[in-house]
């Protein structure tokens, strides 16, 4: 049974002094610390003001402490403790050579979040959750050096929460990317979904994925008809996630012939305002 452990502030231990600053102490000061293999951080007391960096520092200049950690979650706090887009991140470049036990890392949040050069031979998951992915963050993961990365999961969101890319910019992620061990990959928040659809379906790691996840965007009839053109080619695929879609109920059933498991729960219908056709991805504020 994996041991794991969520770490977290709220606003009364805030208001007496914990934050950032205090938080690695916290965490080392736990007995039951020694025993975890995963550990989540929460909310830091103030993360719509103050970044995380003080406590990524903390896991740095302590490493051989934290030696025993595989799974680190920086970042787990749901809206009412401080909506997606308001996260202040951190910088993550002295992270990689001072956790080479590493296996997998989930990041929420994007504001001022910088990777700097990843270079990790143990990873083998990597989950960015987020309203809007800056190019920047994408292109450092376009140059990484993971050759054991089994999952790469990107919330690419939406222009008014920090995506400053476009189709070609996840094109390029895909096309220079290289994730040999690559099973699972997801492409998912969007609301260009139809678009990455198809340049996913284009992308060199097809051959190789179980997983293909899709979903959380605005995916709608034009996307599905691409995979249920291009899916069969696919063998390998086991499962596909469209789940928050804006499929027809026609879609749904021709998707649901693909021999593979789907979840394409969370149908959404699509809002037409003054001409307008209005759809959302699920996660962006």
């Amino acid at each position: 049974m994996e041991n794991t452990k969520r770490y977290t502030y709220d606003y009364d231990q805030y208001e007496s002094g914990k934050g950032p600053a205090t938080m690695v102490e916290d965490i080392l000061a736990d007995p039951e610390f020694p025993g975890l293999s995963e550990l989540v951080i929460g909310c830091w007391g103030s993360a719509y003001e103050d970044s995380c960096q003080e406590i990524l520092d903390g896991i740095v200049e302590q490493a051989e402490k934290f030696s025993h950690i595989e799974k680190l979650f920086v970042g787990d706090m749901d809206y009412e403790e401080c909506e997606v887009s308001w996260i202040i991140q951190g910088n993550y470049c002295r992270l990689w050579a001072a956790m080479p036990q590493l296996k997998e890392l989930t990041i929420k949040g994007s504001s001022d979040l910088a990777l700097g050069e990843i270079c990790h031979e143990g990873l083998e998951s990597l989950a960015i959750i987020c309203g809007g992915l800056p190019t920047e963050v994408i292109l450092s993961i376009q140059k990484a050096k993971l050759p054991n990365l089994k999952k790469l999961l990107l919330y690419i969101g939406v222009e008014d929460y920090g995506f400053d890319g476009n189709a070609d910019t996840v094109r390029a992620l895909l096309a220079e990317a290289d994730f040999p061990k690559l099973e699972y990959l997801g492409i998912v928040d969007s609301e260009i979904q139809d678009e990455l659809t198809e340049v996913v379906l284009g992308c060199k790691f097809m051959g190789q994925l179980k997983t293909l996840d899709l979903s959380c965007g605005t995916l709608s009839d034009k996307g599905a008809a691409l995979l249920v053109e291009k899916l069969p080619a696919y063998p390998n695929i086991q499962l596909l996630d469209i789940h928050h879609h804006y499929l027809t109920d026609q879609a749904v059933e021709s998707l649901r012939q693909l021999p593979m498991e789907i979840d394409v729960s969370d149908q959404n219908e699509v809002e037409v305002y003054r001409g307008e056709v209005w759809m959302n991805a699920m996660l962006t504020e």
